[in-house]
């Protein structure tokens, strides 16, 4: 089998992974907290992150990390899990699942406008569009199938959601320093998020630790080993493998719209016809933004090709 193709095999099933844990997210919210299904789901995905360092042989390479690694994870540990998915299940937990996944796709845009206020890079007039395009799929999603939705529509749970995508960036931009091995920086960076997580349990009054041992811990445990855990590590492997990062970083945005069935048939919540047009404005808005980066990577494989090779 191709390299390309393997790529794709595994960019579709972290796809069809990642579509079902909006449901799950959203069915785990009804017997616990934000603050309890990320303690729980981050201890999942930790023991998971463990576990592979032993079968994969890197444990030795996790036990010897640098005072850079370290000060690097506790940063990145601050963003994800503890924060991004803190707010992330605080915006579930208000809105309906369908609104809350689809605004959350709005990281790729909220990137572009970090990428500019920390690396430098600067907002082309593709960018601008993109932006004004994917801001109007939110106001789609906001709208729940006619204006009168507004009203239905949690603001701060809205919001939240927003916030997660910011978040989220952040991550990114921060993670774009993190060179090594991809399963010892989750390794660390989990240890940190579930450090900083216990922290705030033990000093906000307003949460609890109190968690039931039952058959309800097994959602919260499937989004800890698919959503946190292997799903990231199968989606690397995709990119492992392919021979054009920019066509299999693509699947991804399969993503939302898969999930929409699973929170149909899952969640029995009425899919609105503007959930569907919001979300195609925030992907249009996405390759709108790409459009320059793909225009560019044409013009250098065109120049390779068309360049004599050396020696001739």
């Amino acid at each position: 089998m191709k390299n390309q193709n393997r790529a794709i095999l595994w960019a579709l099933l972290a796809v069809a992974i990642w579509s079902t844990v909006a449901s799950a997210f959203k069915l785990a919210l009804k017997n616990y907290s934000p603050f309890q299904l990320i303690l729980v789901a981050s201890t999942v995905s930790l023991l998971v992150f463990t576990i592979l360092l032993f079968v994969q042989r890197k444990w030795r390479l996790a036990l010897r990390p640098s005072t850079r690694d370290l000060l690097l994870s506790s940063a990145l540990g601050l963003f994800n899990p503890a924060l991004y998915y803190l707010i992330l299940f605080g915006a579930y937990d208000l809105n309906p699942a369908q609104v809350t996944q689809s605004l959350n796709m709005m990281w790729p845009i909220t990137l572009a406008f970090l990428s500019a206020l920390f690396l430098g890079q600067r907002l082309s007039w593709l960018n601008l569009w993109g932006i004004l395009l994917s801001f109007t799929g939110v106001v789609f999603i906001a709208s729940q199938g006619s204006l009168e939705g507004f009203q239905q529509t949690n603001i701060p749970g809205a919001l939240l959601a927003l916030a997660s995508s910011v978040v989220w960036s952040l991550f990114w931009v921060l993670s774009l320093r993190d060179k090594r091995d991809k399963l010892v920086a989750f390794f660390w960076n989990f240890s940190f998020g579930l450090l900083y997580l216990v922290i705030y349990g033990l000093i906000n009054p307003n949460v609890s630790f109190d968690i039931a041992i039952d058959k309800q811990l097994l959602i919260p445990a499937y989004i800890g080993l698919f959503e946190m855990g292997i799903t990231f590590l199968v989606w690397m492997k995709a990119l492992q493998y392919s021979e054009n990062n920019a066509v299999t970083g693509n699947f991804i945005f399969l993503t939302p719209f898969l999930s929409l069935i699973f929170i149909y048939f899952i969640l029995n919540e009425k899919i609105h016809f503007t959930t569907f047009l919001g979300l195609t404005f925030i992907i249009l808005g996405i390759f709108v933004q790409q459009l320059k980066s793909f225009t560019k990577n044409r013009t250098k494989q065109k120049q390779a090709v068309e360049s004599p090779t050396p020696g001739n």
